[in-house]
């Protein structure tokens, strides 16, 4: 079975949209995101840095969520391009809002299931890395097989990545942290440079989630892995 053929990670939420948000979908949403489309059997998939104008290593995030570290990530890394997988309009709205605002040429989005957008959109190791911050984290244990970090999703996404590449993946619930770290520990393709959890990247502002964490005295795990060349 592929990838995309297990349980979704997710479930659709009806959230409200602004007209702000639906106004900058209508206008200016077409020249930022991508349609999601599948390879046909006699086509190589194009590889991603061909979704941008100028061709730079390309950073998939999985879930962004209403994409506020993501646009301030493209921002204060121009030497990449970053591809924002998200399924909620609402947030997809959001975000070419501030592409729009910030004049992010390095930013593009994908409104899909992330798994699929891998499988059918991604060729094999074309990642320079992928931003996976407070996945829905399905905290009751008979829903732990929704989780995003299971083994044949992750095979797939380290199969998505480049040799150096990395992967960054941060939670604030405890035995979700500790489950990835020992899944990705399994992994022989990937190097953990930090042994166990990482230390926050300097780079990566904090999210809405993260403050709300803060504000419950939970902290952020973190995670940051390297494929091995």
């Amino acid at each position: 079975m592929s990838a995309s053929g297990l349980i979704k990670t997710y479930v659709v939420r009806s959230g409200r949209m602004t007209d702000a948000q639906r106004q900058a979908l209508e206008s200016f949403g077409p020249s930022v995101i991508i349609p999601f489309s599948k390879a046909n059997a006699a086509s190589a998939k194009p590889s991603p840095e061909g979704f941008f104008p100028t061709r730079k290593p390309v950073v998939m995030e999985i879930g962004f969520g209403m994409g506020k570290a993501t646009w301030q990530i493209a921002q204060v890394r121009p030497q990449y391009n970053y591809l924002g997988v998200e399924v909620h309009t609402p947030g997809v709205g959001r975000l070419v809002m501030e592409i729009r605002d910030h004049g992010l040429d390095n930013l593009r989005i994908i409104q899909h299931d992330a798994v699929e957008v891998l499988e059918a959109m991604i060729p094999e190791a074309s990642l320079a890395g992928l931003h996976i911050f407070y996945p829905d984290p399905w905290p009751k244990k008979r829903h732990h097989k929704r989780r995003l970090m299971r083994q044949p999703i992750v095979d797939l996404m380290v199969s998505r990545l480049a040799p150096g590449g990395y992967l960054y993946f941060v939670t604030d619930i405890e035995d979700y942290a500790a489950a990835t770290l020992e899944l990705l520990a399994g992994i022989g393709g990937l190097a953990n440079p930090f042994a166990g959890y990482a230390p926050r990247m300097d780079w990566r502002p904090e999210t809405k989630f993260e403050a709300k964490a803060a504000r419950e005295s939970r902290g952020a795990f973190e995670l940051y892995f390297t494929k091995r060349a």
